[in-house]
């Protein structure tokens, strides 16, 4: 029987630690909470272009398609990480490349 990791593509996820750590070094974050697919892929293409390489930007969302859809329309631009709070908040952790 196959796992859910055999039929997703999500990126890997943080702790709760490296999550907030991260959190308070982003150089930008976006709010999407309340916000469905396509508009959070298409604001972290935007924020992605404001940055520099190396810089972080950080989705916070409540909509879990999200955290396979905005790494991957992102694709190559940036490095994904996600961070499940457990009570359906996510952030989604860009690095750009």
């Amino acid at each position: 029987m196959p796992s859910i990791d055999d039929v997703t593509d999500a990126p890997d996820e943080l702790s709760d630690e490296q999550a907030e750590e991260l959190l308070e070094d982003a150089d930008l974050v976006q709010d999407m909470v309340g916000e469905v697919c396509p508009y959070p892929q298409v604001e972290a293409k935007k924020g992605l272009q404001q940055l520099e390489a190396g810089d972080l930007l950080v989705q916070e969302t409540d909509h879990v398609p999200c955290t396979e859809n905005v790494p991957r329309a992102v694709g190559d631009d940036a490095d994904a990480r996600v961070w499940r709070s457990g009570n359906a908040t996510y952030r989604i952790y860009l690095r750009k490349q």
